[in-house]
């Protein structure tokens, strides 16, 4: 699990990490871890002990004094915390007195437990074992032949254990074995282990390249996946037990293998190692040499585990010379494929004599010498030479064809011609190894690249999925925006609509108040009973008969004059003689009075009904805009569930052809293996055939012409 706060993105380095845990109390959220000390290095940085996929760094618990191994992993595995599920209960389930030994390490899986950056990473809190690695055990421990040869028993005890519930670690080699104070073995890496949980899932990682077999695919991942591995290691321990001089003899120092190296399994036949195990003087080194070499590029499904053949099996050979090249030991039959132990042919059966002379051998005997007296006797008479020699030539190659017809000389040319088959396959295995050599590692290239285009087109499948989520969300919110905007302008129109229907109502009321104000009463400085009889002859009578007075600036004589005009509720304009400025304006300030009192007087509302049908149309309109919200909401999760459906059949059809690709790859690689035998068949068949050739060649002296004339002749 990944938690950040921006797209998912690469996992931080080591050196990443190693910034980060300079604050435990910081960057963890597990509260034990919080409370802890790393170890340091002399530059008093985190000491990280990196590998290739991962780094460990040691830190010990403030308050419990426990030491703890804690994992920062470097590269993303999607389904990582199941597959550590998966593990952990299947371990969880073994009883340590019912091991072997107490190989089985604790671990805790902690999904976002670490924060680096802006970005929350898992890690894997283990315990902290005390130990040395396998190699560097034996660069101390190798002349103890006991000592080694008891490691070798407890290894065995290990990988017993492990297949006895269906288990295989996926990357055994001499970093993940440690040797304990006591002896025995502890397992530790867990992160490519198989558990029957995780059947049909691809595994994560190949394992170290020293150690596995070379028809070992990307999607090999079961029980049987520890098999080349465990032979591998379990023929080290014994040879390094029966001959401690082997360990500085093919083990360089800080070597990342223990005896065989990569190489040495992809062509054994021109290993800088092999041939000091396969030559050597003990029986049971040359026995497990020649099944590792025998093992190499055969599929892994069909090896053997190495309990069905214990150490005891070995040692109770009985003793004879090496085997022949080309052959297996006796207590390696049934544990491969036949084809695994063919020989080329044998000359053992073929006559080596003519026997049961035949009536036409007799003739033919006859018949030559008649032939060889017939000549001289033509010659004497004068006849030329090209006629007297006639008879011999017809009786010499009536015995020719004679003696190829017996069955010792037929028999010769077929195994004869079978060698020369032989002999031009082992000529020719060194190329054809080599070719499929380059197959083999063009179909793993292959097979690289195939898986990280899965694994582009997967991540280009989830970020377009995360793409169609966002445009489909951005639509949404784009509608809702412009319909919000519409529902704050109708809401803002309501609030104009009621305010001018309110305006309307007290206007109405301002409007009867102001008529009730008669000009003729009203005390108008200035204005006398004349003029407000002029002024209601003019159709002034009350403050509602006009709305205001205006003031007009003419020129008459070369003066400026000011006139006053009164602005009627009509709107239009009326000049009342005698109404100068002065008087006009305490005409409109007693109207003016006359509002303001009435203004203030007024506490109309709009009834119930009113306001109704003023908000009637406004309602129909929000209701509109709420209906269109609610579809685009619906539009949204319809275009979701298109891209859920999207990504679903995109997974589905990529996990289709990646399952065919894989088949194809299973089948191309049992076709290798299928080769590989035969190459190597044909490499280890060749001193056989070259043995063959020259027993052929001695019954073929036996069997020559001369030799069948005398046989003819007298028969024997």
């Amino acid at each position: 699990m990944v938690t950040s706060t921006g797209p998912i993105r690469d996992f931080p380095s080591a050196s990443d990490y190693q910034e980060a845990l300079q604050h435990p109390q910081l960057c963890f959220n597990h509260p034990e871890l919080k409370a802890s000390v790393p170890e340091l290095t002399k530059l008093r940085l985190p000491r990280p002990i990196s590998g290739a996929f991962a780094s460990v760094f040691s830190l010990t618990s403030n308050a419990s004094g426990q030491r703890y191994a804690v994992k920062c992993f470097t590269r993303h595995v999607p389904d990582q915390e199941a597959r550590y599920q998966a593990i952990s209960e299947q371990l969880a389930t073994l009883s340590p007195s019912a091991l072997s030994q107490p190989w089985k390490m604790g671990f805790e899986y902690l999904p976002a437990a670490i924060q680096v950056g802006r970005g929350r990473y898992p890690v894997l809190k283990m315990e902290w074992v005390k130990g040395v690695t396998l190699s560097a055990w034996l660069d101390h421990h190798h002349r103890d032949s006991a000592a080694v040869d008891r490691l070798a028993d407890h290894f065995s005890d290990l990988t017993a254990d492990l297949a006895a519930h269906s288990i295989a670690h996926g990357d055994l080699q001499h970093g993940n074995l440690l040797v304990a104070d006591d002896g025995t073995l502890r397992l530790v890496d867990y992160d490519g282990m198989y558990v029957p949980a995780l059947s049909g899932r691809d595994g994560t990682e190949r394992g170290h390249r020293n150690y596995q077999s070379p028809a070992r695919g990307s999607d090999d991942f079961g029980a049987e996946v520890d098999r080349f591995s465990t032979w591998v290691i379990y023929l080290a321990l014994k040879a390094v037990a029966i001959d401690p001089a082997l360990w500085p003899q093919l083990h360089e120092p800080q070597g990342e293998y223990l005896l065989l190296a990569e190489d040495d399994f992809k062509n054994p036949s021109i290993s800088p190692r092999f041939p000091a195990l396969l030559s050597h003087s003990d029986r049971e080194v040359r026995d497990l040499a020649d099944q590792v070499r025998c093992l190499a590029w055969q599929p892994l499904n069909s090896l053997p585990p190495l309990m069905l053949t214990p150490a005891a099996s070995v040692s109770a050979a009985p003793s004879s010379p090496s085997a022949t090249p080309g052959t297996l030991p006796s207590w390696m039959t049934g544990h491969l494929p036949p084809s695994a132990t063919m020989q080329g042919p044998s000359p053992v059966g073929l006559p080596a004599r003519f026997t049961g002379r035949r009536a036409l051998d007799a003739f033919a005997a006859v018949l030559l010498l008649v032939a060889l007296v017939i000549p001289a006797l033509l010659l004497a008479t004068g006849t030329p030479t090209a006629y007297s020699l006639f008879p011999t030539a017809v009786a010499v190659l009536v015995s020719r064809a004679t003696r190829r017809s017996r069955t010792e000389t037929q028999l010769l040319r077929e195994h004869t011609l079978a060698l020369k088959q032989q002999h031009r396959a082992a000529a020719n295995a060194e190329k054809a190894a080599a070719a499929l050599r380059l197959e083999r590692e063009r179909l793993a290239s292959d097979e690289d690249d195939r898986k990280a285009n899965l694994i582009t087109q997967r991540n280009y499948l989830v970020r377009q999925h995360q793409t169609d989520l966002a445009e489909a969300e951005r639509r949404k919110l784009n509608t809702w925006a412009s319909i919000d905007h519409k529902i704050s302008a109708v809401e803002s129109g309501l609030q104009t609509a009621l305010a001018r229907a309110l305006a309307a109502e007290r206007a109405g009321f301002v409007q009867t108040e102001l008529q009730r104000g008669r000009v003729s009463t009203a005390r108008l400085p200035g204005i006398g009973e004349k003029l407000k009889s002029d002024l209601a002859a003019s159709g002034i009578r009350t403050a509602a008969d006009f709305s205001g007075v205006r003031l007009k600036q003419t020129t008459s004589s070369g003066y400026n004059n000011t006139t006053a005009v009164i602005v009627m509720a009509t709107g239009h304009e009326v000049n009342v003689k005698g109404i100068g400025e002065a008087k006009a304006r305490a005409l409109d300030a007693w109207r003016a009075q006359l509002v303001s009192a009435a203004q203030a007087r007024c506490t109309i509302q709009l009834s119930p009904s009113r306001r109704l049908t003023v908000t009637s149309e406004f309602d129909r309109q929000r209701a509109e805009l709420a209906n269109r919200r609610r579809a685009a909401e619906t539009e949204a999760t319809n275009q979701r569930n298109q891209a859920a459906l999207r990504l679903q059949d995109g997974q589905t059809r990529l996990s289709n052809e990646a399952a065919a690709a894989a088949d194809r790859a299973l089948k191309q690689r049992e076709e290798f293996a299928r080769r590989a035998i035969q190459i190597q068949n044909s490499q280890n068949g060749l001193a056989s055939v070259e043995a063959s050739f020259t027993e052929a060649r001695r019954i073929r002296r036996a069997l020559s012409y001369s030799h069948y004339l005398r046989f003819a002749l007298i028969g024997h």
